[in-house]
Order: C-alpha cells, then sequence, then structure tokens
C-alpha cells in the first residue's frame, strides 16, 4: 500500500506528537512529597488519616502518591519531620497520642512507636534541628476549672524513636496561674537553643462572655534549651502576644520569631536576642487578612506568608533583613491577598525549591496551591488547584524528595 506524500506527513507528524507526548510525561519529576494529616470520617471518635501526595516539580501539582496511613488515633492536629526527613510524627488531640513513623525513599510511611500523653491533649509539635528532641504542647481542661498546658520535651533516637519524657515546663501566666490557659503553637530556633510556645489566656479572651481575669489575652512563652536538654526561661518570658496568638514561626537564621493573632487580624514580630529573650520589632505589629491562622517563612527567609482563616486567602511580606519587618506584597494587579478555599489553616513552602506554596483548607477538605516568584514573593494559583484531601484538613509537611536538596539562602 503507498502513502501519499500528504499522508505520509501526517503519518510522521503524528508519531512525533505521540513521542513528544511519551517524553513530555517521562518529564515528570517528583521534587517534594507532601503529607497531609486529615480526618477519615465525620464522627468525633473516627481515626484520623495521612495522606501522601507527589509534587511535581515543574507545575506544582499535587498526584496521589504513597497509600495513606491511619494516623496512629483520632483527631490528628500537628505534623512534624527530622531534619533528615527520615521520620515523621502526628500529633493526635482526640487520643492524646504522638505516632512515630518512618519514611521511605519513595515518601511511603511505616507506624513506629508511640507515646500517651494521659488524660493531655497535644496541641502542636515540633522537632529540632538537631533530630534529637520531639516538643509537645498539651492541654488539660482540669475539673476544677483550671487548665494545664504544658511544654514537653522527650528525647530522640538515631532512629527516631521516642524515649521517656526528658524535661516539661508548666505554662502559666506569672500572677494569674489558675487562669484558663490554651496552647497554639510551638517552635524551636534553627540553631537549636530555644523554644517558643503561643498561647492565649482564655480567662481574659472570652469572645460574646465575660472575662474572669483582667491578664493580658495572648503570651509567647520563650525556652532556652542547653546541651542536656535542660528548659530555661528566657529573660523576661512570658512575652505579650496582642490577643490570641495562633501561629508561630521563626526565620532560617534565628533572628526572628512571627506570630499571627487569630482576633487582631494582625501579623506580631519580635527581634530575637542573643540570650533568646524577645524584644517587639519597633514599628509593629502588621495588618494582616481576617482571623490568621498559621504563618511559615520560606526557606531563603525573606518572604513571610500567613493563611487567614475567615477570608479564606493567603497574605505575602517581604522582610527588610535588616530590621525583620515585613513589608506586605503586592503583585502587578495590585492584589495584596490570594484567594484559597475554604478556611486555610495551615501553610507550608516546599523545601526542595522554595517555589510552591500550599495551605491546608479545613472546611474545603482541600489543599490549594500557589507558584511563587521568587524574586518578589507574588504568588499566582497553580492551574489544577484546590487538590482535594480527607475530610478536615488540619496539617501539612512536605519534605525534599529522594537526594534533592533543601532550598537556603543566608541573607
Amino acid at each position: 500500500m503507498k502513502f501519499s506524500k500528504l499522508s505520509q506527513l501526517f503519518v510522521v507528524s503524528t508519531i512525533g506528537l505521540m513521542v513528544a507526548t511519551l517524553l513530555a510525561g517521562c518529564q515528570l519529576v517528583t521534587i517534594d512529597i507532601m503529607y497531609v494529616a486529615s480526618s477519615a470520617g465525620s464522627g468525633s471518635g473516627s481515626s484520623g488519616q495521612i495522606q501522601v501526595f507527589d509534587i511535581d516539580s515543574e507545575s506544582g501539582a499535587l498526584r496521589v502518591g504513597a497509600p495513606t496511613i491511619s494516623s496512629g488515633g483520632v483527631g490528628p492536629v500537628s505534623l512534624a519531620t527530622t531534619g533528615n526527613f527520615d521520620n515523621l510524627y502526628a500529633a493526635n488531640a482526640g487520643s492524646s497520642t504522638v505516632q512515630h513513623f518512618s519514611i521511605a525513599i519513595d515518601g511511603s510511611l511505616t507506624a513506629a512507636d508511640s507515646i500517651t500523653l494521659g488524660a493531655a491533649a497535644p496541641i502542636a509539635i515540633a522537632v529540632n534541628a538537631a533530630n534529637n528532641y520531639l516538643y509537645v504542647v498539651s492541654y488539660l481542661n482540669v475539673v476544677s476549672g483550671t487548665t494545664s498546658a504544658t511544654l514537653s520535651e522527650y528525647p530522640l533516637s538515631s532512629s527516631g524513636a521516642i524515649g521517656g519524657l526528658a524535661a516539661q515546663q508548666t505554662l502559666a501566666v506569672p500572677g494569674y496561674s489558675n487562669d484558663l490557659l490554651v496552647p497554639t503553637g510551638v517552635n524551636v530556633l534553627a540553631n537549636n537553643n530555644d523554644v517558643y510556645v503561643s498561647t492565649y489566656d482564655q480567662s481574659a479572651y472570652n469572645p460574646g462572655g465575660t472575662i474572669s481575669s483582667a491578664a493580658n489575652p495572648g503570651w509567647v512563652f520563650g525556652f532556652g534549651v542547653d546541651s542536656s536538654g535542660n528548659l530555661t526561661a528566657t529573660a523576661g518570658s512570658p512575652y505579650k502576644a496582642g490577643v490570641k496568638p495562633s501561629g508561630i514561626t521563626s526565620d532560617s537564621v534565628n533572628r526572628f520569631v512571627y506570630v499571627t493573632d487569630y482576633a487582631s487580624n494582625q501579623l506580631i514580630g519580635y527581634a530575637i536576642q542573643t540570650s533568646g529573650t524577645l524584644n517587639f520589632l519597633v514599628n509593629g505589629p502588621f495588618k494582616t487578612g481576617n482571623e490568621p491562622s498559621s504563618v511559615t517563612v520560606d526557606p531563603r527567609g525573606i518572604f513571610i506568608y500567613v493563611s487567614n482563616a475567615l477570608d479564606s486567602t493567603v497574605t505575602g511580606y517581604n522582610i527588610t533583613l535588616p530590621t525583620g519587618t515585613p513589608s506586605v506584597v503586592v503583585g502587578s494587579n495590585s492584589a495584596s491577598s490570594y484567594d484559597t478555599d475554604t478556611q486555610p489553616v495551615a501553610i507550608e513552602v516546599d523545601p526542595a525549591l522554595g517555589r510552591f506554596l500550599y495551605t491546608a483548607n479545613y472546611l474545603g477538605n482541600s489543599v490549594s496551591g500557589f507558584l511563587m516568584d521568587t524574586k518578589s514573593g507574588v504568588v499566582s494559583p497553580l492551574q489544577a488547584t484546590p487538590f482535594p484531601t480527607g475530610s478536615n484538613p488540619t496539617s501539612l509537611a512536605i519534605i525534599p524528595h529522594g537526594n534533592h536538596s533543601v532550598e537556603s539562602v543566608t541573607p
């Protein structure tokens, strides 16, 4: 059978298109792996789950990765990884447990050991950069009407196994030790020297009701960590933190701490002194969207991103490096905030490239993704966003895939 020249050209073009498509498919590269903690069902006693997604290096799109696994308890609220990305920890508030998982090269999780906090509910967890301590902030509503809010430190073995309690600090406002104190977040400096916990005093913050305390509502507690893991309150701790601090983070070179104030719609900044003491940034606090829920600093330490739960938006800031002052990032369309799905409660930047931003959307049952301009900090929605997840996602953790390095620049 003979083909005309036109038919031959058509066949060649078709084959070329098929080859190009196959090559394009082969170019899909997983640059990061994302873990999303969410509920597996709608009931209050339903176990939690951790979903695994691969992040595409070119588009930032999420693809279903390794199999979903149980979070090891009920009501997962916080995820943390070791700095070598070999281990993941999940705090389950509903069952008062912290579950340890080992991470395989493909991102799959294997449940290992766990700890139980008795009747206390873990609220947030963090691992130090040295990978030898896990920090857990927990909350226990005591029958007498007071609360027991604590920071607990657990040693980690070389395999990531959680050891017995090494140190513990009760969180109480001086002069108001019987107040209802609720922790909301924990952050460890990159140099491992200090730990900070954001809290609010429920006795002094009661929307729609009466308060029972004249104390300042919002606080950040600071603790120095010595070589033996001992925790010692930093000078002046606790530090005032607005009305209802909700999220806390620090930059990668141990100079600044940032806290979102959920009730006052503000971002509060602190300069870190050599002793770990915090001093307010002189021109703060800084305006956010409505009900800011979480905050993160990009791996280069030059941009801050805040998720605003009520607005369902993200706000970006450029950090003025000498002073730590955040300046709102404004896009070419004059926009200073960017839409997510409904009620973002957690926010993270991918560590491998530092160019993709994601939020976990509690009521949207999804993750929203954005492409970052690494020079200006402006973000734009990814083409396929939002990406569906399980019910009510609460936390994200992202690790670089395989031997991909972590993006970092010392300012």
